[in-house]
């Protein structure tokens, strides 16, 4: 999904990863893993543990009800500095013991035992214990209003042991069940709690939230009675700046210590006064073909369609990311090279339109208007090209979740799938792609009852390929981001930063 960093209105799980993306791709949000960049390491001196972090954001929640409402905004600062669940997962998605200080599956998949930590409590001073654990799964699993509901469905109990024992028993085997603990699903709130989570928060977290001044900032504390290891700093500050400019110019002012989303064009002009990393992500800027209506109910049309796009100018007019010509990036299970699927082909594709009786096809892209205009514009020359009319019809997030992910009104459509591991969209016949699979499908609900890992991985590229050759959509880029961290600030993260901030490694100098 996209991000568009305000909080949305509660919806499915898809809904929200589609919001992910909408704020992923209206950002260019950080990241890249690897050695410490100069910025971040060649500083001298202790760190301050009285240090305040001041941190550029683009786009701000409306809400802070994580449990209610779906947003990449919400997930991108709440998860694992406010809210945490059993598990977590690093920047580079893998899964990691949070609240939970071990967990065991037994042999047939169907039983997960977590053991939790000593000693958590809430910031409210309550003891966390398994109620408070049994209570938030079971809400999630039995409530469609709270986020991530849909990815409890295959529970079949939740239970208490003792008091620091969970057990989950499924109905049958999920390879991503763990991984959606590491969402909103899995996060873990106080049983009973009456907390006004829109405006206030109660969590576990290594931060508190200590103001909230909307349409400016968002202020955490140090929690210095957390369970685990305390944060690096006394507090941050989360300045949302939603112009790309004016980020640029706060960052430059010395009033910003890291900014995120740093747009590929203005990066120069912070070399001198900062270190800008690179990073990774999930991010898939997916031009949705409408499968279910003619003519793109033609593989032919939406093969030709993929044929005209010069992927490669794409990512040379945007600054940043890399080609993508499948459905699964990089860092998901399942990701192979499918760059055979759609090589920059005007003629072929001109022959397929013939073969398919469409020589002066006129279609109609649906795109949200915070995405701008490169894209759009590229399309239609590169369709222009091949003889197909493309008429850009550039609206508001609102009207795009109206018209184009519930209606299914439409012809072509983009936006950013920032999500990890959501191959399910093309599993399912109802999603607003309209794509209907049965080889697809069979082979992904294999891939989630299969126990082996790599077997599962190896079944999710089959049906990745399936997907890909029939042209069921096309994936003009994974996204990178781009953030600028001044000297002194060390352990920021660098991949995947559009879904998940974790800051409590962060350090500041003296």
């Amino acid at each position: 999904m996209h991000r568009t960093r305000a909080a949305l209105t509660p919806r499915r799980r898809t809904t929200a990863a589609l919001f992910a993306g909408l704020t992923a791709a209206a950002l260019l949000l950080t990241a890249c893993t690897g050695s410490a960049s100069p910025a971040q390491s060649g500083a001298t001196g202790a760190a301050d543990a009285n240090a305040s972090l001041t941190v550029g954001l683009v786009l701000e929640p409306s809400s802070l009800d994580l449990r209610h409402t779906a947003g990449a905004a919400l997930e991108q600062v709440l998860v694992d500095n406010i809210y945490e669940g059993l598990v977590t997962r690093t920047q580079d998605n893998k899964i990691v013991d949070r609240l939970a200080k071990s967990h065991e599956i037994s042999a047939d998949g169907l039983t997960y035992t977590f053991v939790l930590n000593d000693g958590i409590t809430f910031h409210n001073g309550a003891k966390l214990t398994s109620a408070d654990v049994v209570s938030s799964l079971q809400t999630a699993k039995d409530d469609k209003t709270v986020q991530g509901h849909a990815d409890l469905a295959g529970v079949a109990s939740i239970t208490a042991k003792d008091d620091k024992t969970v057990v989950v028993t499924l109905t049958q085997p999920s390879q991503n069940f763990l991984f959606s603990l590491t969402g909103t699903a899995g996060l873990v709130f106080q049983k009973g709690d009456t907390t006004d989570l829109q405006a206030a928060e109660n969590g576990t977290g290594p931060f508190t939230l200590t103001q909230w001044k909307k349409g400016d900032s968002l202020t955490f504390a140090r929690n210095d009675k957390y369970w685990g290891t305390k944060a690096g700093v006394k507090s941050i500050v989360f300045d949302y700046i939603p112009d790309f400019t004016a980020g640029v110019n706060a960052a430059q002012s010395g009033t910003l210590d890291v900014l995120t989303a740093v747009d590929a064009n203005l990066a120069p002009q912070l070399d001198k006064k900062f270190t800008v990393t690179k990073g990774r992500t999930t991010d898939k800027g997916t031009l949705a073909f409408n499968n279910t209506k003619a003519p793109l109910n033609d593989q032919r049309v939406r093969e030709a369609l993929r044929l005209a796009i010069d992927h490669k100018a794409i990512i040379e007019a945007r600054g940043i990311g890399t080609t993508l010509y499948g459905p699964i990036p990089q860092l998901d299970p399942g990701y192979q090279d499918l760059s055979g699927t759609a090589p920059y082909d005007p003629d072929k594709a001109k022959a397929l339109l013939k073969e398919a009786g469409q020589e002066n096809l006129a279609l109609t892209l649906t795109i949200p208007s915070f995405y701008g205009s490169t894209v759009p514009q590229l399309l239609t020359s590169d369709f222009k090209k091949v003889g197909v009319k493309l008429t850009v019809n550039s609206v508001e997030f609102p009207a795009w979740l109206d018209s184009v992910y519930t209606k299914h009104d439409y012809d072509l459509s983009f936006v950013l799938h920032v999500e990890p591991r959501d191959f399910g969209n093309f599993a399912n016949p109802d999603y607003y792609f309209g794509y209907d699979n049965p080889e697809v499908q069979k082979l992904y609900a294999q891939s989630q009852t299969e126990l082996d890992a790599k077997k599962s991985a190896q079944l999710l590229s089959q049906a990745a390929e399936i997907v890909a050759k029939d042209a069921a959509a096309d994936w003009l880029y994974e996204d990178q981001t781009l953030t600028a961290v001044r000297p002194g600030v060390q352990g920021f993260p660098k991949d995947s930063i559009n879904s998940r901030l974790d800051l409590r490694g962060v350090t500041v100098t003296k």
